[in-house]
């Protein structure tokens, strides 16, 4: 049988992965595609968010799989592998697979995975794509919140790898066959040109980049690189190939299921206050508005948040906002007070 193509989406936390693709799987053009989430807490937020996608539900559809248990780069061997594996008893369904990484992971342990005798015989790596936040490079960052990313370095107790942001960046640029620039219609035609022109500096001569809105890339330049990328590792240097363990603090991550519903403009002024107030980082999840049938998606990192409906609410599910918080030295108890006191009782049914 042919070797299933797979495609390693990475780029930090915050950066759009994601967005780019649940645009893909909505626009996948009849293909079957299997995605891996390096997801990180306690609820999956991004797999929901990836099975939701309206054109991925019914009968016989692909699998959504998270694997939770760390940076996918540091639990390659307890986890990824024998998921692939069991991926690839099923290839004949399947047209191609996409890795969703964290926003930690080095992209090039994860790639020799697939040197692996019981892997290399039935998958190939595709391409690796990198998505890079544009507004936050405009603004003289790697990442959007350099802390937040902190946070889920400090929690994840299977990483072993302790990078400097600007080293990890420089090993997400130089695996990349593409890399994806987000965020570009909230930078100046100037700010964009001047990130792009940063960017080529670290890049293959023959690596492009690709600007984009809301993570709407065609998927027929995402797919069908065949650069067979496990065999030219040796043309993607990385400051980590003989890394070293580190120790890490503890960081948390926790879960609230809030009843009633909210008002968007109040909730996001409230986070952004918690924010500020405690060391409060990464915060996603799904909200319940009043009088609105479809489902609020947030998502925030520092005290940038984005809010947008993705989907109605089912007939038979909980209308219930649903959080996922990440940081450090939290007080889960004043948290949940403070954003159960905004929440507002529906009197009557919504119409429309």
């Amino acid at each position: 049988m042919h070797k299933i193509p797979v495609t390693v989406i990475t780029g930090f936390l915050g950066s759009g992965k994601t967005t780019v693709i649940r645009h893909l799987l909505l626009n996948n053009q009849g293909r079957r595609i299997a995605v891996l989430v390096n997801e990180f807490g306690e609820v999956g937020i991004d797999g929901e968010l990836l099975r939701d996608c309206q054109r991925c539900e019914g009968e016989g559809s692909i699998p959504i799989l998270e694997l939770a248990n760390g940076c996918l780069c540091c639990t390659v061997q307890e986890e990824f592998l024998p998921t692939m594996e069991a991926l690839l008893q099923r290839r004949a369904e399947l047209d191609c697979i996409l890795i969703e990484t964290s926003g930690l992971a080095l992209p090039k342990p994860l790639v020799q995975a697939f040197r692996w005798p019981t892997i290399r015989t039935g998958a190939t790596v595709d391409a690796v794509i990198t998505v890079v936040d544009g507004q936050a490079l405009a603004s003289g960052q790697l990442v959007g919140d350099p802390a937040a990313l902190e946070a889920q370095r400090q929690a994840d107790e299977s990483l072993d790898h302790e990078t400097p942001l600007e080293e990890l960046f420089e090993d997400q640029l130089s695996c990349a066959d593409l890399v994806v620039l987000t965020k570009v219609d909230q930078i100046t035609q100037e700010e964009q040109a001047r990130v792009e022109s940063w960017l080529r500096h670290h890049l293959r001569p023959e690596v492009q980049i690709l600007p984009c809105e809301r993570g709407q890339v065609p998927p027929e330049v995402l797919l069908g690189f065949n650069a067979a990328v496990e065999d030219q590792l040796e043309r993607r240097p990385s400051h980590h190939d003989h890394g070293e363990e580190h120790e890490h603090e503890a960081f948390e991550s926790f879960y609230l299921s809030l009843e009633g519903g909210y008002e968007p403009g109040s909730l996001v002024a409230q986070l952004r206050q918690l924010a500020q107030e405690e060391c409060l980082y990464r915060i996603k999840g799904f909200v319940a508005v009043p009088y609105k049938p479809m489902r609020l998606v947030l998502q925030g990192v520092g005290s940038r948040f984005e809010t947008y409906y993705d989907r109605p609410w089912r007939p038979q599910e909980p209308r219930l906002t649903r959080l996922v918080l990440i940081g450090q030295n939290l007080n889960r108890e004043r948290i949940a007070a403070q954003l159960q006191a905004l929440a507002i009782r529906e009197t009557v049914s919504p119409t429309g």
